[in-house]
């Protein structure tokens, strides 16, 4: 009896295992990788669909904090210290949470990053950074929830987010000259004439100093041994 029971168990888990539904999610999960200037950064977020209701002061109500998006909190992470619409912002990964409200967003980065949705308390010391951006309407509508980063330069970007009609687009900054002049300084204590090279290009394409470029354009040539191919493509 002990030997059928056993089977029978064994024979239900195999038809259950074979048996699941697989269906689509109601709000698909996506991710954004963007370098900008030297930074990497991670969003991570779910991407409801408006499906003809009315996003904002409805289904999203005014004057509340909002997941933004749905399912898990949404993520948002940099390797490097920013500066979020002229706030400081230390590297690391933080939930992403907004406050919409006709007139004005607030956008929040908040510590705790494990809660599904919303906090069940929230807590303002986890508040990392918060500041407010004005919303814009836009003629056209956008039917799924949508987090990007747009206008892209090597000192910062936008945090754009697009949902209905509204868009809000939050400006940041980066490190990009700071960081690039460390490890420029860093090369250049021993440099090769790859680094010499790497700091010619940054200078030349930024329009910094024209005049170091060329030296350190020539200093990587005199490293490379006659006869043989530099960094940059050409043969000495």
């Amino acid at each position: 009896m002990k030997r059928v029971i056993i089977t029978v168990v064994v024979a239900l888990v195999t038809f259950l295992a074979e048996a699941q539904v697989k269906t689509p999610q109601a709000s698909p999960s996506a991710k954004v990788d963007q370098v900008v200037g030297l930074a990497n950064l991670e969003i991570e977020y779910s991407r409801p669909g408006a499906k003809g209701r009315t996003v904002y002061g409805d289904l999203v109500p005014y004057g509340k904090n909002w997941r933004t998006g749905a399912n898990a909190n949404t993520t948002f992470s940099v390797d490097q210290d920013i500066k979020v619409n002229g706030k400081e912002l230390k590297k690391g990964k933080y939930a992403l949470y907004t406050t919409p409200k006709a007139d004005s967003w607030d956008i929040i980065f908040y510590t705790a990053t494990d809660n599904w949705g919303l906090p069940e308390t929230w807590d303002d010391s986890k508040v990392a950074l918060k500041t407010s951006v004005k919303p814009e309407t836009t003629n056209k509508s956008v039917e799924s929830f949508t987090i990007s980063i747009s206008n892209l330069s090597n000192e910062g970007a936008t945090l754009d987010l697009a949902w209905e009609r509204t868009t809000v687009s939050v400006p940041f900054t980066v490190p990009t000259n700071e960081v690039a002049m460390k490890s420029i300084e860093k090369a250049l204590a021993g440099p090769t004439a790859a680094d010499y090279f790497g700091a010619a290009q940054y200078f030349y394409q930024s329009n910094s100093d024209n005049a170091k470029a060329l030296t350190w354009i020539n200093n990587a040539v005199s490293l490379i041994p006659e006869g043989k191919e530099t960094p940059f493509g050409i043969y000495v």
